[in-house]
């Protein structure tokens, strides 16, 4: 299982030219695009300097790194493992109905 993540949207809101809050998305994806394990999905997460999670500075100070880091990644990490389980790893198996069974009398 290959998991690849990438960040697809940091969008800063500036007051007094320094950004107080992003808005960012980062996309799993396990395996390939057409291979029968690929599975992908994209997580958001909204950081605040008001609340506490960044010091409220120059959006260009803000590199990847900076970014991811403001992300709730090991929770994502767990959630996408746990979906991978559960849609390619261990599929639920739907009951097959048998429409012959006759009641024995």
């Amino acid at each position: 299982m290959a998991v690849t993540k990438a960040m697809t949207k940091a969008i800063p809101s500036e007051k007094s030219s320094k950004a107080q809050e992003w808005t960012m998305e980062m996309k799993y994806e396990n395996d390939s695009e057409g291979d029968a394990t690929y599975y992908t999905t994209t997580f958001s997460h909204t950081a605040r300097a008001a609340d506490g999670d960044f010091t409220a500075a120059a959006k260009g100070t803000f590199n990847l790194a900076a970014l991811t880091a403001l992300c709730p990644v090991a929770q994502w990490d767990a959630v996408f493992a746990s979906q991978v389980d559960s849609v390619i790893t261990n599929p639920v198996v739907n009951p097959v109905p048998d429409t012959a069974f006759a009641v024995p009398s």
